[in-house]
C-alpha cells in the first residue's frame, strides 16, 4: 500500500477542489472544473432501469390483485405518466440558468436549495434520504427472500413437496450485507456504470422468466383468473379490502420511484447536447420498458393467480416447477439488487462524505487516500473513512431489515414516504420558480391540482402500509423470522 503524499484535499463525489479548475472548454474538464463526464443516453437509461425495475415489480401481480382489473393496470399507467413528466420538470433543474452553461446542482438537494432555499433544503434532504435508508433496508429484505427461495426450490424438488423447508432469514440478509460492505467501497456514480449495467440485464432476466411462468400457467389453468374490482369482500374483511387497496397503491409507486437520484445520474452525463435534453430522453426509454414489463408481469402474475397472487411472484412459492428456472431467475434478482441497492445508496453515501470533510478538512483519516496496488489494473484509492462510515451503514441497514423482514408492507411505506415529496413536490415546485409561473395562472393550477392529487395517493398509501406492519408486528419476534 502506498500513501499519497500529503494530506490533500478530499474530494468526494460530485465536489471538485478549487485547484483543479482549468480552462473552460478544454478536452479533459468540463464546464466546472471536473474530469469530463462520459455517460450517455444508454448508461443513464442503465442507471434508471436498474434503480427502477427492482424488486417492485415483483409485488405487481399482488397489488393489481388488491385493485382489480379495471383499477390495477389504470393506477400502473398513471403512475408511469406521473413520473415521465415529472421526472422530466426535474432534469431542467440540473442546472440553475442556461441549460448549458448555467450553474450545475450535483445532487437533488443542491437543486432544492438553489431554487427554492429555506426550510424546504432541510425538508428535502432528510425525506431523501430517509427514503435512500429505507431502500436499502428493503433490498435486503428481498434479497434474502430470494437466496432462501434457491435453497426451497432445491429442498422442495429433493424432497417431492414433503419437507416443508422452513429456514431463518438472518444468515442470508447477514449474507447480501458482507456483499455490499465490498461494493460499497466503489467511490462515485461514475465508477459504477459497470455494475449498473450487470444488474439492468439480471432485472430484464428474471422479469422475462416471471413473464413466461406467469403465459405458461394461464396457458395451463385454461383461462384468465381474477376480477374486474380485484380481492372480493368475504375472501377478506371490508377493512382489509381498503387497506389492501391502498397499500397496492404504495407498492405501485415504490415500482417507479428513483426521482431521488435522477438529479445524481444526470450528473454522469456528457454535454452538449444540453443534460436535460439526454436525461428526459433516457427517462422516455426507461419509463416506456419499465411500463411494459410492469404491465406484462403484473397482468399475467395476476391471470395465473387471481386473488390468491402472491405478494412476491417468483417468491412465493406460486411456481415449484420448473425449479431450476426459478433458481436462475431468484439468483438473478439477488444480482440485480446487489446493484441496485449501490445506485441508490450513492448519494447518500457522497453528502455524508461532503459534509464530513467540510467540517474536518485537516484530518488525514477523512481525506487521505491509499493506493492500494491491484496487478493489471490502477491502483484502488482506499478511503479509511469511506471504509468505516460506508461499512457501519450496511451493517445498520442489515440489522433495521432482520428487525423488519415484512416484505409487501415495507415496499408499500417506503415508496408512498418519497413518492408525493420526491417525485412531485420538489420537481413541480422547482419547475414553478425556474419559470416563474404566476399564482393563478392556468399551468399553475394544474401544476397544483397535480401536486394535492398525489399528495392524497401517497397519504393513502401510507395508511394502507402502516397498517399492514401494525398485522404484521402483531405476530412478529424480533430476529426469529422465518419462511
Amino acid at each position: 500500500m502506498i500513501e499519497n503524499g500529503g494530506s490533500k484535499s478530499h474530494q468526494p463525489a460530485f465536489e471538485v477542489s478549487s485547484d483543479m479548475l482549468p480552462q473552460v472548454g478544454s478536452k479533459c474538464f468540463d464546464d466546472d472544473g471536473r474530469l469530463k463526464r462520459t455517460g450517455t443516453i444508454w448508461t443513464a437509461s442503465a442507471h434508471i432501469i436498474t434503480a427502477v425495475i427492482g424488486s417492485g415489480v415483483l409485488s405487481l401481480a399482488w397489488a393489481i390483485a388488491q385493485l382489480g382489473w379495471v383499477a390495477g393496470p389504470a393506477v400502473m399507467v398513471l403512475f408511469s405518466i406521473v413520473t415521465y413528466y415529472t421526472s422530466t420538470l426535474l432534469a431542467v433543474c440540473y442546472r440553475t440558468g442556461d441549460q448549458l452553461s448555467g450553474k450545475r446542482n450535483y445532487t437533488y438537494t443542491q437543486a432544492v436549495r438553489s431554487y427554492l432555499g429555506g426550510v424546504k433544503v432541510m425538508l428535502c434532504g432528510s425525506v431523501q434520504y430517509v427514503n435512500l435508508f429505507g431502500v436499502a433496508i428493503g433490498y435486503t429484505i428481498a434479497a434474502s427472500i430470494s437466496m432462501m427461495a434457491v435453497k426451497r426450490s432445491n429442498c422442495f424438488h429433493s424432497s417431492g413437496g414433503k419437507n416443508p423447508c422452513k429456514m431463518n432469514s438472518n444468515v442470508y440478509m447477514i449474507s447480501f450485507g458482507i456483499v455490499e460492505i465490498i461494493f460499497s467501497q466503489i467511490p462515485d456514480f461514475h465508477e459504477l456504470w459497470w455494475l449498473s449495467i450487470v444488474a439492468a440485464v439480471m432485472s430484464f432476466t428474471y422479469s422475462i422468466i416471471g413473464l413466461g411462468l406467469g403465459i405458461g400457467k394461464v396457458i395451463g389453468n385454461g383461462g384468465v383468473k381474477g376480477s374486474l374490482t380485484g380481492v372480493s369482500v368475504g375472501t377478506v374483511t371490508e377493512s382489509q379490502k381498503i387497506w389492501r387497496s391502498f397499500q397496492a397503491l404504495g407498492n405501485i409507486a415504490f415500482a417507479y420511484s428513483y426521482s431521488m437520484i435522477l438529479i445524481e445520474i444526470q450528473d454522469t452525463i456528457k454535454s452538449p447536447p444540453a443534460e436535460s435534453k439526454t436525461m428526459s430522453k433516457a427517462t422516455l426509454i426507461s419509463v416506456l420498458v419499465t411500463t411494459v414489463f410492469y404491465m406484462l408481469c403484473g397482468c399475467f402474475g395476476y391471470a395465473s393467480f387471481g386473488d390468491s397472487s402472491p405478494g412476491n411472484l417468483l417468491t412465493g412459492f406460486g411456481f415449484y416447477n420448473p425449479y431450476w428456472l426459478l433458481d436462475i431467475a431468484n439468483v438473478a434478482i439477488v444480482v440485480h439488487l446487489v446493484g441496485a441497492y449501490q445506485v441508490y445508496c450513492q448519494p447518500l453515501f457522497s453528502f455524508v462524505e461532503k459534509i464530513t470533510a467540510e467540517k474536518f478538512p485537516n484530518s488525514d483519516f477523512v481525506n487521505k487516500d491509499i493506493e492500494v496496488p491491484i496487478p493489471g489494473y490502477k491502483p484502488y484509492k482506499l478511503n479509511l473513512f469511506r471504509l468505516v462510515w460506508r461499512t457501519i451503514f450496511v451493517i445498520i441497514s442489515t440489522l433495521m431489515a432482520m428487525l423488519l423482514p415484512f416484505f409487501n408492507d415495507m415496499v408499500g411505506l417506503i415508496g408512498a414516504i418519497g413518492f408525493w415529496p420526491l417525485t412531485v413536490y420538489f420537481p413541480v415546485e422547482m419547475y414553478i420558480a425556474q419559470k416563474k409561473i404566476p399564482k393563478w395562472n392556468l399551468r399553475w393550477i394544474c401544476l397544483q391540482t397535480l401536486n394535492v392529487a398525489c399528495l392524497i395517493i401517497t397519504l393513502v398509501a401510507a395508511a394502507g402500509s402502516i397498517a399492514g406492519v401494525i398485522d404484521d408486528l402483531k405476530v412478529y419476534k424480533p430476529f426469529h423470522t422465518s419462511y
